[in-house]
C-alpha cells in the first residue's frame, strides 16, 4: 500500500476521488455521444451505413484492447509488491496493446473513407466518427500517461511505495476499456444483430 496517501474526510485518497469524479464526467460525455449516434443511426443520406463495418476485424482489435486491462492489473500488482522492473514491463505491454488498437482504428477509418464514409457524408457518419474518434483520443491519452509512468519510474520520480499513481492511471485505462465495450456493442454488434433478424 502507498505511504504517500492524503485522504479526504470520507477516508478516500483525494487523488482517487478526483479521478473518480473526472471519470464520472467522462461517462456523461460518452453517454451524450452514444445517444447522438443512436439518434442518427438511420440517417445515412444515401451514403454508406453499418453494412460496411468489418465485425471480425474490429472484434480482434477490441480483444487486444480488453486484454490490456489484464496487463494493467498486473502492472499495478507488481507496483504494490515493489517490483518496478516487472511493473515497467507490464506498462509497456499495456501501452503496446493500446497502440495496436489505435493502429486498427486508423486502418479501419481509412477503409471507411475509401468506401465513401467521410465525416461530412451524413449525420450517421458524423456521429460515428465523433464517438469512436473521441474514444480513440482517450486511448492515445492513456498511452501518453503510461509512457510518462514508465519514464518517471526509470528516473526514480516514482518509487516502489507510490503505487497509487499506477492505480490512478489504471482506473483511467479500465474506464477506456469499459467505454469501448459499450461502443462496440452499440455501434457494431446491435446493428449487426438487427440486420440478421
Amino acid at each position: 500500500m502507498a505511504t504517500d496517501v492524503a485522504t479526504t474526510t470520507l477516508g478516500i485518497d483525494h487523488r482517487k476521488l478526483g479521478m473518480w469524479t473526472f471519470l464520472g464526467s467522462e461517462f456523461l460525455f460518452f453517454g451524450a455521444f452514444v445517444s447522438a449516434y443512436l439518434l442518427y443511426l438511420d440517417t445515412t443520406a444515401g451514403g454508406p451505413g453499418v453494412e460496411i463495418f468489418d465485425i471480425p476485424f474490429t472484434s480482434i482489435s477490441s480483444f487486444v484492447l480488453l486484454m490490456s486491462s489484464l496487463t494493467m492489473v498486473l502492472a499495478h500488482h507488481a507496483h504494490t509488491k515493489g517490483d518496478l522492473r516487472r511493473m515497467r514491463l507490464w506498462i509497456l505491454a499495456t501501452a503496446g496493446q493500446g497502440a495496436v488498437f489505435l493502429g486498427g482504428q486508423v486502418f479501419e477509418f481509412n477503409v471507411f473513407f475509401r468506401e465513401g464514409l467521410e465525416l461530412s457524408t451524413s449525420p450517421f457518419a458524423t456521429s460515428f466518427y465523433i464517438l469512436t474518434g473521441f474514444h480513440g483520443l482517450h486511448v492515445f491519452v492513456g498511452i501518453l500517461l503510461l509512457g510518462s509512468l514508465y519514464v518517471l519510474s526509470l528516473t526514480g520520480k516514482i518509487k516502489a511505495n507510490q503505487d497509487v499513481k499506477t492505480e490512478m492511471i489504471g482506473l483511467y485505462w479500465h474506464f477506456v476499456d469499459i467505454i469501448w465495450v459499450v461502443i462496440f456493442t452499440v455501434v457494431y454488434l446491435i446493428p449487426e444483430i438487427a440486420v440478421l433478424d
